[in-house]
């Protein structure tokens, strides 16, 4: 089977190339990936190459595919798993396997460590390593973008169940949001933010009753409104509020108004900014959890915290780097339920795409980059399909997404699949 896939042989190289892929083994599947989100960590693992802790060192012999949000539908399967899955099922994929000892490190991940498997790629053949963790899950809800999105997502879930917060006398961590809580999501309106917002507001178990969402960006805070509104908080049980710290002369002291002075029980940083996470620790309430979200490139990166409230309020901080499984499959299956994540994405492309807005992604506003790696298409903002209604593609394409707020959506992944121009053609 020939793919066609972005690899990457070392700091800010990376190549679409065409290639065969080895015939699968008994304990492989062979898959088709149609869509891959591009996330920050794969910039990051781009402009580091082997400095990235799951990058392998040999790259620049033995490339490996890059990205990690990814969804498709399997091809053929080995032996070893034909009573677990069957060809033509849809899968999403949980990269981070994290497993003690294997071929390629600790740390070992789809998307940056493996040879014939990662996102941006046409075919990919998942390893046994890959299936042997539990990693390919199955996807029965509709369309394929809701899967891909899964993986940041599950990040998002991880987050919250990582938090924990304790009760005086006793060395018991209760893990989890405070339920009916205060909580706050500072620098909170990138795509992870709004994943969070997201999942917040949807979820079915445990809630807060207060979320005060924060960032400096007000065209960033009011698309948020406009996805996520008040409104709709209001129907889970939720006070929303939406604050622009940079309009705000006292930030701490507005926030913690918020909360009549009590402050807040869960406080995730999505920004790796010193002053976010030093205003996080400062509006926290006793007890207070501070979910250090954001993944910093920077190894010296530092912050003040207040350790006298560490040791009488009993504050504390953690940090989570990606989900789990079990955070994978709750992602699915709330997509599978209906959970739309499309309000995350702002450009669509195909895999010719994939090289420049990998390496310039810091610099592209806006959120979620979705590649459709069977096409060829450059990047383009949903916003931008209104401008380009020469091309009968992006015509028909505003059509559809003007019905649905400007966002992406099934129907329009559908007819880009349809009429979008093949990358082999």
């Amino acid at each position: 089977m020939k793919t066609h896939a972005v690899r990457i042989y070392g700091k800010n190289d990376l190549r679409l190339e065409s290639f065969e892929l080895p015939r699968i083994q008994d304990d492989e599947i062979l898959a088709q990936v149609i869509c891959d989100s591009i996330c920050m960590s794969s910039y990051k693992a781009a402009t580091q190459g082997t400095g990235h802790k799951r990058i392998p060192d040999d790259i620049a012999v033995h490339p490996t595919m890059i990205g990690h949000e990814f969804s498709g539908k399997i091809i053929e399967v080995g032996k070893k798993w034909q009573a677990s899955f069957k060809a033509g099922e849809k899968f999403s994929i949980q990269p981070a396997i994290n497993y003690e000892k294997g071929p390629v490190g600790i740390l070992s991940a789809p998307g940056y460590s493996y040879r014939y498997i990662g996102g941006d790629a046409t075919y990919i053949i998942i390893p046994n390593e890959v299936m042997q963790q539990n990693c390919l899950l199955p996807y029965t809800g509709a369309g394929f973008y809701p899967a891909a999105l899964a993986e940041p997502l599950s990040c998002v879930i991880g987050a919250m169940h990582a938090n924990y917060h304790t009760s005086p006398g006793s060395y018991i961590h209760t893990m989890e949001i405070v339920d009916k809580g205060c909580m706050a999501i500072l620098a909170g309106v990138g795509p992870m933010g709004l994943a969070a917002i997201n999942y917040v507001i949807h979820r079915e178990d445990r809630k807060p009753r207060i979320l005060v969402v924060t960032d400096i960006d007000q065209t960033r805070l009011d698309r948020a409104e406009l996805l996520y509104s008040k409104g709709l908080a209001k129907q889970k049980g939720i006070e929303l509020l939406y604050v622009n710290t940079k309009n705000t002369a006292d930030p701490k002291t507005f926030l913690m108004n918020l909360t009549n002075g009590n402050g807040y029980n869960d406080v995730f940083v999505f920004a790796p900014v010193a002053p976010v996470v030093e205003l996080g620790d400062a509006i926290l309430a006793f007890d207070g959890c501070l979910n250090f979200f954001a993944g910093p490139a920077d190894t010296h990166f530092s912050a003040q915290y207040n350790f006298y409230n560490v040791h009488y309020s009993f504050t504390h901080i953690v940090g989570t780097s990606g989900g789990n499984n079990n955070d994978m499959q709750e992602a699915i299956d709330m997509m599978s339920r209906g959970l739309d994540p499309a309000g995350l994405i702002t450009h669509i492309g195909g895999l010719d795409a994939v090289i420049p807005t990998t390496l310039h992604l810091p610099e592209i506003p806006g959120g979620k980059k979705l590649i459709y790696t069977n096409l060829s298409l450059p990047l383009t903002a949903i916003s931008d399909f209104k401008n380009k209604t020469d091309v009968p593609l992006f015509k028909d394409l505003a059509s559809i997404t003007n019905k649905n707020k400007g966002l992406w959506s099934l129907e329009a992944e559908e007819y880009l699949l349809q009429h979008g121009k093949s990358i082999t053609a």
